[in-house]
């Protein structure tokens, strides 16, 4: 999946995902849309995002 499709299943912007891939913070909102558009629950977040 490219970056703009995650985007767009997410409905987050591109510049977002490019922000979390650098290491930036988001919003734990964030990462809900981001792991249920990868087909991931929740209770995966830490295994993704690694926190």
């Amino acid at each position: 999946m490219s970056k703009s499709e995650l985007a767009r299943e997410a409905n987050v912007s591109p510049i977002t995902i490019t922000r979390i891939e650098n290491g930036k913070p988001c919003r734990l909102e964030t990462k809900r849309k981001l792991l249920l558009a990868l087909g991931y629950s929740f209770s995966d977040s830490k295994k993704i995002f690694g926190e």
